[in-house]
């Protein structure tokens, strides 16, 4: 009986203790968090529990919805693979681990749905990131009482087939390739050519033009001023090149202000005749072209030192209280950041040459690759923002793309897995940030290419002249018929 006895108890004791290990490993596996879960938080945290596509009717035939697709969109351009039926295959992989429903079972039907209903789809989503970006708010909306919205231009490479050579090589080139005799070899080099508007506070793209690279930037620009919604006390910020009186009209026609760099392409008056660079002042923007039907622009201009240049800046602020001088050459070097950004688009995310070998489809995996680039972004400032061991001196300068990218890059390729702890998607985003060791050598290339000074573009100033006396009168007549 006893050795029954034992036995009994020896068999409860192990019970027991199996109990007590797959409790402890049930409660050892609740403290991780699985990379699924961080996944569909940062997918729920953008897009929010309702249907921002709720008000759109599509297609009767159309089955999918438009949500679903839109996640499949984002997941298919955080995929690194080379190829794009590769990066769909893994996109449906990924998205029924995510429980997303599955939209299309062809990368054919996937990508005409998205190309085809672009229209709808890429406006809606742009305007959710501005809203997630004012949500956010704080100190980076604003500087100075301006939300400050740089603009510049660039291009990026895509495959040389026959649709992106005809759609995206430059006229000109096209134009040689019609008169080039059979022995002439063309090498054409198709790109597709982006103008951005960008966020200066929080460093984040806030709208896009797309085109062929020989698009006008400056009428990207104006169309977006023209079209699309900015925030009150918009103040948009340009390098050299946007310029123009109907340009800088557009956008003090519509209440916002402008501050641009400018050179001797850009002529000026003033009203006093002793008129002096150095100093700075109220000018006038009146081409004689338009006195006879258009008032002037009454500007301000400013001469800032920026490293070892000097650079004229020209505004339609014109209070120096409300906008320093020194307030305008902080906001031109944060102009540069946007230089950064099409870098990080380029070399970090797709690699600097574009999949799609359609151009319509070409032109929407850049609006997908802008668009992913920007959620991975917004994800990382504002778990850093709210992150209570930042760096007190934070801003999002520090934010590394490369940091971000490799978090997400982790988190979707093991999906199944638990993260440990520390090392989960918001941990790392949190901790994506540039190093900021002292380095003992510049990142600079060692055989830099030397320029001649004669090559090096000299920066010369806007020319500014005196009013004439005929221009004199006109200007008063205007202000007797706006004060009348």
């Amino acid at each position: 009986m006893s050795q029954k006895k034992s036995a009994k108890q020896a068999k409860r004791s192990q019970t027991r203790q199996r109990r007590e290990n797959k409790k402890a490993r049930k409660a050892k596996k609740r403290s991780k968090r699985s990379h699924k879960q961080d996944a569909n938080r940062a997918i729920k945290q953008f897009f929010g529990t309702g249907d921002i596509f709720a008000n759109y009717q599509f297609h009767g035939n159309i089955t999918w919805s438009a949500m679903e697709l839109c996640k499949l969109a984002l997941l298919f351009s955080l995929s690194e693979k080379k190829f794009v039926t590769d990066a769909f295959d893994e996109t449906l992989k990924r998205g029924r681990q995510l429980a997303i429903s599955t939209t299309h079972t062809t990368y054919q039907g996937f990508m005409g749905a998205l190309t085809n209903y672009g229209h709808i789809f890429v406006p809606l989503m742009i305007l959710r990131l501005q809203q997630q970006m004012q949500k956010l708010g704080g100190e980076l909306w604003e500087i100075s009482g301006f939300v400050p919205i740089a603009f510049d231009g660039s291009r990026n490479s895509a495959s040389r087939t026959r649709s992106n050579e005809q759609e995206l090589c430059s006229s000109k080139l096209r134009k040689k390739q019609a008169a080039a005799k059979s022995k002439t070899v063309i090498d054409p080099k198709p790109q597709a050519w982006i103008t951005l508007m960008w966020h200066m506070g929080f460093r984040l793209p806030w709208n896009w033009r797309l085109g062929p690279s020989d698009s006008s930037e400056r009428a990207h620009v104006q169309e977006m001023v023209e079209n699309d919604n900015f925030p009150e006390n918009t103040l948009f910020v340009g390098d050299a090149g946007f310029v123009g009186y109907d340009f800088w009209m557009t956008m003090v026609s519509r209440g916002y202000h402008f501050m641009v760099r400018v050179g001797s392409n850009v002529k000026l008056i003033s009203e006093i005749v002793d008129f002096q660079l150095t100093e700075g002042g109220e000018v006038l923007c009146w081409p004689k072209g338009k006195q006879g039907q258009q008032p002037p622009l009454r500007l301000r201009l400013v001469q800032v030192k920026i490293g070892n240049a000097e650079v004229y800046l020209l505004t339609s602020v014109l209070s120096p209280a409300r906008l320093s001088v020194e307030t305008m050459a902080e906001l031109y070097k944060k102009r540069w950041g946007i230089e950064i950004e099409f870098r990080g688009l380029k070399q970090t995310l797709n690699g600097q040459k574009l999949r799609c070998r359609n151009v319509d489809r070409l032109y929407t995996e850049l609006h997908w690759s802008i668009l992913a680039m920007a959620v991975a972004e917004l994800l990382a400032v504002g778990e850093q923002l709210s992150n209570p061991d930042r760096d007190p001196n934070y801003t999002p300068k520090d934010r590394s793309l490369a940091g971000t990218m490799r978090a997400l890059y982790d988190c979707l390729d093991d999906l199944h897995t638990y993260a440990l702890e520390g090392e989960d998607l918001f941990s790392r985003l949190a901790r994506a940030v540039t190093d900021n060791y002292e380095r003992n050598h510049s990142k600079q290339a060692r055989f830099k290419p030397k320029v001649s000074e004669k090559k090096k573009k000299k920066i010369k100033p806007p020319e500014v002249r005196p009013i004439e006396k005929e221009e004199r009168e006109k200007l008063q007549r205007i202000d007797n018929n706006t004060a009348a």
